[in-house]
Formats: structure tokens, sequence, C-alpha cells
């Protein structure tokens, strides 16, 4: 695999970057897997360097494929991701990569301690620039209660640690990273409430700092962020803050329903009645 050719993943005049200066655009970008079907449609959406956007919609609905794209692990079919005007297949992969982090559902650690599992963002990181990540991610919480501090092994895997300790140290190493992009990829769907509210206070830690990207179902994760973003069937249905997208008809304000809905019923406690329909099932999660 490590042998494999990759082929050319930029065009040969390709440039270097130094960050997200203006805005990334995504202009008139269709994807298709092969199979006839596009995943995406005709998406059109300008997000402000240092603004936080949220990508919302039902599963399927092509939320991970544009991350995906914006990431080059593939090319549009149609259109173009513009970074400040320039192509990204004109920017040199690990340029642009140099300047990209993401954290994702699960939760990846390597067998060594909650020190260096950090500093894997930037090896080259001082003590001190290690516990300010620390600190944003509110590793500091848990750590400060351990033996051996940031000298815990993790365990494979990171087994030793909770889901919720295991996500803020991978929240933390993406910020050691120092990164102009980050992308939260439904970070946190496994979470309980109490650990989804840190990594809420993380991305409100890097907001007007950083170009921030969030994936998720949870409506106090994406009520904040400066945009939200609707997708349906591979297009965009719906675009504002929170607040204007409630005052409108659509889907997101169907989403917020049932999630209100849903938590209204945990609260009340078990219930005899039937369970959620399908399709609110598939709206919820």
């Amino acid at each position: 695999m490590l042998d494999a050719d990759i082929g050319d993943v930029y065009r040969p005049d390709a440039i270097d970057i130094d960050g997200v200066q203006e805005s990334i655009r995504f202009d008139r970008v269709s994807y298709s897997y092969g199979r006839g079907d596009e995943v995406l449609r005709d998406v059109s959406l300008e997000v402000k360097a240092n603004e936080v956007i949220a990508i919302v919609g039902r599963t399927g609905s092509g939320k991970t494929t544009l991350m995906d794209l914006l990431l080059r692990f593939d090319d549009p079919t149609e259109g173009a991701i513009l970074l400040d005007g320039v192509d990204l297949r004109d920017i040199k992969r690990d340029s642009f990569l140099d300047h990209v982090a993401v954290v994702t559902q699960d939760s990846f650690l390597f067998d060594t301690t909650i020190r260096e599992n950090i500093r894997y963002g930037r090896p080259e990181a001082s003590e001190e620039e290690m516990r300010e990540a620390a600190r944003a991610a509110h590793v500091d919480e848990f750590v400060d209660q351990l033996p051996r501090g940031y000298d815990t092994e993790v365990g494979e895997f990171g087994t030793l640690l909770s889901g919720g300790q295991r996500q803020r140290i991978t929240i933390a190493r993406a910020i050691m990273k120092n990164p102009s992009i980050l992308v939260f990829d439904e970070a946190t769907s496994s979470l309980d409430a109490k650990t989804e509210r840190v990594v809420q206070d993380a991305i409100d830690t890097l907001r007007g700092k950083r170009t921030v990207f969030v994936i998720a179902h949870r409506l106090s994760t994406i009520r904040n962020a400066d945009t939200i973003v609707v997708l349906e069937q591979g297009r965009v249905s719906q675009q504002g803050t929170h607040d204007t997208l409630m005052s409108e008809s659509g889907l997101y304000r169907e989403f917020v329903g049932l999630q209100v809905e849903a938590t209204q019923r945990s609260e009340d406690g078990p219930s005899d009645g039937p369970p959620l329909p399908a399709a609110e099932r598939d709206a919820i999660s």
C-alpha cells in the first residue's frame, strides 16, 4: 500500500498556501461515485475565513461526502472547491493538509501516553503549548486526577480511557496542530450530554480563530454556528443562522421539532406508546 502509485493528486504548477485568508467556496460542486447517481448536485456555498459552519441533513444526504471532497479524498465530478479563489487541485496536497485537522466520531489514539498522543499534532511543540491545547479541549480536567498525569498510558486504541476522555484528547491533538481548517465529523454523536458540552466549549474557544466545519445532528452542537447549511438529497435546501431557519418552514425546523419532542419523551421516562416512526428516527439520527 505504501509503495502504490497514488497518481497525480495536484497539477504540475500547483502552489503552496499559508492557511485560509478570505474564504472557502464550493462552486457548483457535483459528485458521483460512478454508479450514475449523483451524491451531490450543484452545491454552491461560501464559508468566510474563521467562521463556524454546521452541515446538517438526513442520513445519505451528502454531508460526509462534501467534507471528503474538501479534504481531497476525491475530486468533484463537476464544479470546483476554491480556497481564496484557488482551485484545490492547484494547491500542493502536503501544503494544504498542513493546514487541516479532522476530529471524527471514532477517537483513534496511539498506544502511548496522553502527552505523546496530543503532541502528535505538532511534535516540536513546547510543554506549555501542549498543556494549552489540553486546556482548550478540557483534557486537564481529568488528567489532573490521574496518578501519572500526562504520562498516563492510554492502552491500545485508548481502551484504558472512557469514550469522552478519548474524544477530548483527539480534539486537543487537532488544536495542537494549529490548523487553519478544522473539521468535526459527527464528533459528538456517541458522547453523553456532559462531554458533548465540553466539545461545544472547545468549538466556541476556536470561534473567530479557525475555519470550522461541524457535521452534527444535535441542536446544542450546531445552533451557535455562524451559518447552518441543510442538505437534502445532495442539494443545499436551506442556509442561514439558527434563528433565520427557525423562522421559515423547512427540514431544519422539522429536525428541531423532532429533537425537542424526543428530548421531552426521554425526560418523561419510558412510554407504553408506539415507537417513533422510521422517518422520525432517521431525522433525529
